[in-house]
């Protein structure tokens, strides 16, 4: 199932079962996704909403480190629960062994031979993670490889 239509499933659930959290983040999520149709002029690829998903995600996480600091045990709590929600729509996240398996695949077909190539590999991986893999893990594994 694609993830608009379970967010939309999601949605009506959490409004069903009078769950303010997930009503709200989903609901956030949802016009993030509206906004950047609108921006875009179409409707957006599986890749780009996992990509809008995991900003979401990143913007969680952000808080919490912002509110540790504050001392706000409230944002904290809230921000956490928010990331529960999030966390039911991003794919399975890949292990480190079939990240280097793919990167090295990437490597070869790029026929990279150093550093210098680092954008010839990454051009052909990321299309091959599908927003199961951070993209900055990504580049710290090719660049681990390539040196």
């Amino acid at each position: 199932m694609d993830v608009i239509n379970l967010l939309d499933i999601e949605l009506k659930n959490a409004m069903r079962s009078k769950d303010q959290v997930a009503r709200d983040t989903i609901r956030m999520v949802r016009t993030n996704i509206k906004l950047a149709e609108v921006e875009k002029g179409r409707s957006l690829e599986e890749a780009e909403l996992i990509s809008i998903l995991h900003k979401e995600v990143k913007k969680r996480e952000e808080t919490i480190t912002d509110a540790e600091k504050a001392n706000r045990p409230d944002l904290i709590e809230q921000s956490k629960a928010e990331l529960l929600i999030l966390d039911q729509f991003l794919p399975e996240p890949l292990s480190e062994e079939e990240l280097r398996q793919l990167a090295e695949d990437a490597i070869s077909e790029a026929a990279a031979n150093g550093p210098s190539d680092m954008g010839k590999v990454m051009k052909i991986l990321v299309p091959r993670l599908q927003g199961r893999v951070p993209g900055g893990q990504a580049s710290k594994m090719v660049r681990d490889l390539l040196v």
